[in-house]
């Protein structure tokens, strides 16, 4: 019998993770077993997102790894916000105190107002509280939670690890690298510098690092061993089911700074992906670049279909689509695949699904994905 848990983390570098568990069932992933689980910002579909409660509430839910995004304060430590704007996930915007920050700056060409974590020290952004970014999730929790540094983030995988007995890895995000340049912020020395200190610098190291940006990913591949993620953007999907590649969601930021006229789609093209496993071993595409969904115009008005006859347009007004090559192709270049974002609200399932999230995930798992991001990381276990 073999011990899935074991192939699949050796084959992500993770080998602690070999502790937990074993199966006889075969997956059509890259190492043929089971996928990974991915608490996206935690389990952000209960918890207010990058905290310590909702890192803490995935794993009990049995993520296999916790995935802090990070940005830097003006201090230069790196804290867990899912962008450098904390207007939307803090209660910043209520704070008095803090009223003449409100400001505007240009993050990867688009013009943006309200607070950034780089106009804040750590001390400053301590003293914030995160909230509920869906107003359709549960606000009870809003205001009770404080905002983690990197480190805190680490050192609660190692604790939280020991109590469920398998170590956790932790998957972050650089955010927004050439913004943070632009500061005199660069996250990458400083990322690299936290992780020496806990000993993580080899591919074994329970620490796997993404980004949409390509050159901050290379520096990352000359300086260290870590495991690296390509992930992969766009701006929408189209009523047909293809990718709207609309500026500044259609290739990494770094590449539109140097005229690099490749975007998103190129890099899941066979020659792209064998380009990114020269310094990545992961990529996470957007999930509809592997099985997208269209709306329906069976009347040929140019409207689309109200296929659940509620009055509204939505996922679930979409039906799915053949699965792509792209999961194929990323395999035949020895890239693992892990696409984000999985979420259990109706209003985000296609119609196929009929409102049940573990035919979402069952779907990809049978596609062969290596792994999923998801907010409610209890249905990604279930469903595997």
């Amino acid at each position: 019998m073999t011990n899935t848990r074991t192939l699949i983390l050796s084959a992500l570098a993770v080998a602690a993770l070999a502790a937990c568990g074993s199966s006889d069932d075969d997956y059509p992933t890259l190492s043929g077993d089971k996928p990974l689980v991915v608490g996206h910002r935690g389990a952000s579909g209960y918890r207010p997102e990058h905290t310590l409660a909702s890192y803490t509430l995935a794993i009990e839910m049995g993520a296999d790894f916790i995935e802090p995004d990070l940005v830097a304060t003006k201090d230069g430590v790196l804290v867990a916000r899912h962008e450098p704007n904390i207007t939307n996930t803090t209660d910043v915007s209520t704070r008095p105190e803090f009223a003449d920050r409100k400001t505007t700056k240009v993050v990867d060409g688009v013009s943006e107002t309200g607070w950034f974590a780089s106009d804040f020290t750590l001390a400053e952004i301590k003293t914030l509280y995160a909230k509920q970014t869906f107003a359709e999730r549960d606000q009870s929790y809003n205001t009770q939670f404080r905002i983690p540094t990197l480190e805190e983030v680490l050192d609660l995988a190692k604790t939280e690890g020991a109590k469920v007995g398998r170590t956790i890895g932790v998957i972050p995000e650089t955010k927004h690298p050439t913004y943070h340049v632009g500061l005199g912020l660069q996250l990458e020395d400083r990322l690299l510098a936290i992780l020496a200190r806990y000993g993580y610098t080899e591919k074994s190291s329970p620490v796997v690092v993404q980004s949409f940006e390509v050159s901050n990913l290379k520096y990352l591949r000359s300086k260290s061993q870590i495991r690296l993620v390509q992930l992969i953007d766009a701006n929408d999907v189209k009523a047909d089911g293809s990718m709207d590649l609309t500026a500044p969601y259609d290739k990494p930021y770094d590449f539109a700074v140097a005229g690099d006229a490749r975007t998103f789609a190129t890099m899941l093209t066979p020659a792209g992906l064998q380009e990114i496993k020269t310094y990545a071993d992961m990529i996470g595409p957007w999930k509809p670049y592997l099985i997208p969904t269209r709306q329906v115009d069976a009347n040929n008005d140019g409207q689309p279909d109200d296929l659940n006859g509620d009055g509204k347009i939505d996922e679930r007004d979409r039906v799915v689509m053949p699965t792509t090559s792209v999961i194929r192709d990323a395999h035949a270049a020895g890239l693992m695949v892990v696409p984000y974002t999985f979420r259990s609200e109706v209003t985000r399932l296609p119609s196929n699904d009929k409102g049940d999230a573990k035919a979402e995930y069952k779907r990809f798992y049978d596609a062969g994905v290596d792994g999923v991001f998801s907010d409610f990381p209890d249905a990604a276990v279930a469903a595997r």
